[in-house]
């Protein structure tokens, strides 16, 4: 058990609610959106570390494609922290955490984030300024930027903005002049051309960028011809999550955001249930499959419900959306007179889901072996015994025998958390991939510094999910 002594910390992997709250003065590099009574991290969470090596950490962790690793890491981006180092650091940590957050797609918290620290200083205000076109708010940014012009030295967002205002003569003087010094990309250039002067601009060779900036991206969308978002990356899905540009790009935006965990569970089954499919294959497949497991589910008829469910399993596990789908009908499914094959898939699913320590005792309890040790890990204490498979053995063993390696616990007693914390995901990322060893030490990090909760749902999510055995 961890010890008592240990800072508290969350006992949940669920991503929690945000709430800003203030820390020090703006510009700090502490800002945080969730404060230590929602994280249960201390505020020296940081203290100790090395910015550069944190930075390194933080871009670097792969969590993909487990959620209990996705929320972790999304509540260590936005818990109020001090930084260690000087003002300069703190910046580039706070610059680091707003970067991951989008390129995880997680755009209206990297948002938020800059909007409490205060896009004061130019690195700050280019990041609010992107993602601020990437959630709609043009208007509101390019007022901040008319009112503080120093804050951005490039020309094509000042006279994107300039036009935006109103004020069309100023900014096609700027353009030309812009243009004239060389100061403009020939993309930046030619969009901005066709934005101020369609007539003018449709003359001439306009190559669209492979991967257009939030600014590029809005021109082209002005000028009728922006990329679907699906081929772009990741941040530019929050675009279509308003579904202007149609229910299947909605959908399929939704989807590829909820498996980094950066759309909720609720969101994803608001947009799924809007309305009748439209087609068949594909995504309509998903869409059908969850709406006739939900209807069976609202009905109580238990043949139904069993039938729906195969479908609607197979279909959200094999695209990546098993964990979404499980909290979204987990607790539903515990109050249901499932049998035989449909009780086990139910199992899978209350497993993967918030109530998963009472998949065991579900539907008149487990019998087969691997039920059995499955339901140990999720009570907290893997039985030895009924591991088969070397990724059994390891997760058992993370739970059991498995001690801290001699540097973590260095770092612990040192208090670098936050460190001892990421360099324990990046171990059972590589464990995941096959390296034993770094499973069980994962794991047993995670538990001595109180992660119990998110210790459980990963190795639940590893063996369940990924195919490891």
């Amino acid at each position: 058990m961890p010890p008592t002594d240990e800072p508290p910390v969350s006992n949940t992997a669920d991503s929690p609610d945000i709430t800003v709250t203030q820390l020090g003065e703006s510009g700090d590099g502490g800002v945080g959106l969730l404060p230590a009574s929602v994280t249960g991290f201390p505020r020296d969470l940081w203290q100790g570390s090395s910015p550069a090596k944190l930075s390194r950490l933080l871009e670097s962790v792969e969590v993909e494609p487990l959620p209990a690793m996705q929320s972790l890491l999304y509540t260590l981006l936005l818990a109020e922290a001090q930084p260690p180092g000087g003002p300069a650091e703190g910046e580039d940590l706070l610059l680091t955490r707003i970067d991951r957050l989008t390129s995880l797609g997680a755009v209206e918290p990297a948002e938020a984030l800059v909007v409490r620290t205060g896009p004061d200083t130019p690195a700050l205000f280019r990041r609010y300024f992107d993602l601020s076109l990437l959630v709609g708010r043009q208007d509101s940014v390019c007022q901040e930027l008319m009112a503080h012009p120093h804050l951005i030295e490039d020309y094509a967002p000042r006279i994107y903005c300039q036009a935006l205002s109103g004020d069309w003569t100023v900014a096609a003087t700027m353009l030309e002049g812009a243009s004239a010094v060389g100061a403009l990309s020939p993309s930046e250039a030619g969009l901005l051309t066709r934005f101020l002067d369609p007539e003018m601009g449709a003359d001439l060779p306009l190559a669209p960028p492979s991967r257009p900036s939030p600014l590029e991206y809005r021109l082209l969308e002005a000028i009728g011809e922006a990329p679907p978002a699906a081929i772009l990356p990741r941040p530019f899905s929050v675009i279509e999550l308003s579904g202007d540009a149609g229910w299947k790009a909605q959908i399929e935006a939704a989807e590829r955001l909820a498996r980094m965990g950066a759309v909720s569970e609720n969101r994803l089954i608001g947009i799924y249930t809007e309305r009748d499919p439209a087609a068949s294959g594909g995504v309509w497949d998903r869409v059908e499959a969850v709406q006739s497991f939900d209807d069976a589910l609202r009905a109580g008829d238990d043949a139904k419900i069993a039938e729906t469910l195969r479908v609607a399993w197979a279909t959200m596990r094999d695209s990546g959306l098993a964990v979404p789908f499980a909290k979204l009908f987990g607790e539903a499914l515990l109050t249901t007179g499932l049998e035989g094959q449909a009780a086990s898939t139910a199992r899978e699913v209350i497993l993967l889901s918030n109530d998963y320590e009472q998949a065991g005792d579900a539907f008149g309890g487990v019998e087969d072996r691997r039920g059995r040790f499955l339901a140990s890990i999720a009570r907290g204490a893997p039985e030895p015994e009924l591991a088969r498979s070397g990724m059994e053995r390891a997760v058992a063993e993370g739970f059991g025998a498995a001690e801290l390696p001699e540097d973590q616990r260095r770092k612990l007693d040192e208090g670098r958390l936050g460190e001892v914390i990421l360099e324990a995901m990046a171990r059972f990322a590589a464990g995941a991939e096959g390296d034993l060893r770094d499973v069980a030490q994962a794991l047993a990090t995670l538990r001595e510094v109180g992660l119990e909760d998110t210790a459980r749902r990963a190795a639940l999510q590893l063996l369940l999910l990924t195919g490891r055995t």
